[in-house]
């Protein structure tokens, strides 16, 4: 009786185990289906374009289609936090830049927590922004702009993607370093910003090479100085800020990369990261990612994650000395 007892209770278990294998044996591998990747702002600036080039890639090594979506608004923060809130299972993957993971949780309650609801899998390089304005702007240089603000305090207004953007923040910086008194005039995304510089219904902006280049080539805007305290080998022509009568500890850059929500599987992040660096290592990408203005550096999960920290000691202190707060 006891054996017979010992047999019947184990029979239960016998029966799942071919269920269980069997299971195991034909869940599909990822990626089994279509993945996008939200890019959390309008077409036509920079982080646009390094995820639409992603997706590409993306697509032509994973076997499967990725779709660039974009969902913009309040400075990048809809989009990313899609991604933030979205399944860990890697169908859904977030095109980053520095404004929505860097800088906004250091001026604002965001409705995400960067390091509780994302996963970094790569970040790509740095690109550095440029201060525009129009070619009738009554000033050449820099020296002249600053001499010409200063001298109209309120009178002049700076253009931005949005409340707490990257461009928000590189600009509250510079007014703030530089000791001008110029009013934000946010907009919904980087396009609409920048056609709001061109049309002269503002007087200057920052924003990167990708959106503006072309325009400064073309004689449509004048650009001033670039971002960084170390000059562009990509724009060795347009000095920086720092070196041309600006505030010389002025030195900020963007970086843009990929992240996931948190909890997905490490496989899954390692393949990600693989694909972006050896991507990366080709001369058509390099090209590509160059041409909108990004000295690529490649850095994986665990350098990605230090270099946001490093990134939050660097500026939470000086956004708390300089009293920046989204307005």
């Amino acid at each position: 009786m006891p054996r017979r007892r010992h047999l019947l209770l184990a029979a239960p278990a016998l029966l799942a185990m071919p269920r269980a294998a069997t299971a195991q044996a034909t869940e599909a591998p990822w990626p089994s289906r279509q993945l996008r990747i939200i890019i959390p702002w309008p077409p036509g600036q920079s982080t646009d374009f390094q995820g639409r080039i992603m997706a590409q890639h993306f697509s032509g090594r994973l076997g499967q289609f990725v779709l660039p979506e974009n969902r913009p608004g309040a400075g990048g923060q809809i989009g990313t936090n899609m991604v933030a809130k979205a399944a860990p299972d890697g169908y859904t993957l977030l095109a980053a830049s520095v404004g929505p993971i860097t800088f906004s949780p250091l001026i604002q309650r965001t409705p995400y927590d960067v390091e509780r609801e994302l996963a970094p899998v790569a970040s790509y390089g740095l690109a550095c922004f440029m201060l525009l304005v129009r070619p009738d702007f009554p000033a050449t240089d820099l020296r002249g702009f600053l001499r010409e603000v200063r001298a109209h305090p309120g009178r002049y207004t700076f253009s931005s993607s949005g409340v707490g953007g990257a461009q928000h923040l590189v600009t509250a910086m510079f007014n703030a370093k530089a000791g001008i008194d110029a009013l934000h005039v946010p907009f919904s995304g980087s396009a609409p910003s920048m056609n709001a510089l061109l049309g002269g219904n503002v007087s200057c902006g920052f924003d990167t090479v990708a959106a503006a280049l072309r325009l400064v080539r073309e004689g449509k805007l004048r650009a001033l100085g670039i971002s960084t305290a170390a000059p562009s080998r990509l724009i060795p022509d347009i000095p920086p800020i720092a070196s041309v009568g600006g505030p010389p500890d002025y030195d900020v850059g963007g970086w843009n990369g990929l992240m996931v929500p948190a909890g997905t599987p490490q496989p899954i992040i390692d393949r990600l990261w693989h694909e972006v660096r050896t991507g990366l290592e080709t001369p058509e990408m390099r090209a590509r990612f160059e041409a909108i203005g990004t000295d690529l550096g490649p850095r994986g999960p665990a350098a990605f994650q230090q270099q946001l920290r490093d990134l939050w000691a660097l500026f939470g202190p000086l956004i708390r000395q300089l009293g920046i707060r989204a307005e």
